[in-house]
């Protein structure tokens, strides 16, 4: 029975040593321009504030689309803790301009989203050639290990610990 108990006790503490903190994906807090405003001007750059601080990389993307399925993002995005900002050529046609971004999340998730604004008055910016257009807009989740990976592996350690409790506890104490 003690070796029972021991073996159990011991895949306890495996399972334990193989549990990671529940971790939250980032969240959007503000931005500016802001969702669904009207500017009668263009913004220089866009600017995504989150809960939480951003890992730096390549992963983080920002894609300004406007009428006419036209790029206007410009450069690369800096990240400054949980501050995303993206620099915007100046903005051509009056419209819905949509904003797609994709970051690395703390928790090492990619978090993408996207919000509109409108441009109520045309300004006299041409659109980034299609070749210059980031990624942003490719929507997609990677990086991390899923959750049901860490379940079933709690799972299977359980099983094994009760197997290998229920055959070395036949036997009967001296």
């Amino acid at each position: 029975m003690r070796k029972a108990f021991t073996t159990l006790a011991l895949a306890g503490v495996a399972m334990l040593a193989m549990a990671t903190p529940a971790l939250a994906h980032n969240v959007l807090i503000s931005t500016d321009p802001g969702k669904d405003a009207s500017l009668e001007a263009g913004p220089a750059r866009i600017t995504l504030t989150f809960d939480a601080p951003v890992q730096g990389g390549d992963i983080n993307q920002v894609a300004v689309v406007g009428p006419g399925n036209t790029q206007w993002a410009e450069g690369s995005v800096e990240v400054n803790s949980n501050v995303v900002t993206a620099p915007l050529r100046p903005l051509g046609p009056a419209g819905v301009y949509t904003v797609g971004y994709r970051i690395l999340s703390a928790d090492g998730h990619a978090v993408t989203g996207e919000y509109k604004f409108t441009l109520t008055r045309a300004g006299t910016g041409t659109p980034a050639s299609a070749t210059a257009a980031t990624g942003a807009s490719r929507q997609g989740d990677s990086g991390g290990v899923p959750v049901w990976v860490w379940i079933a592996g709690a799972v299977v350690l359980l099983v094994i610990g009760l197997t290998v409790a229920l055959r070395t506890g036949g036997g009967k104490a001296k």
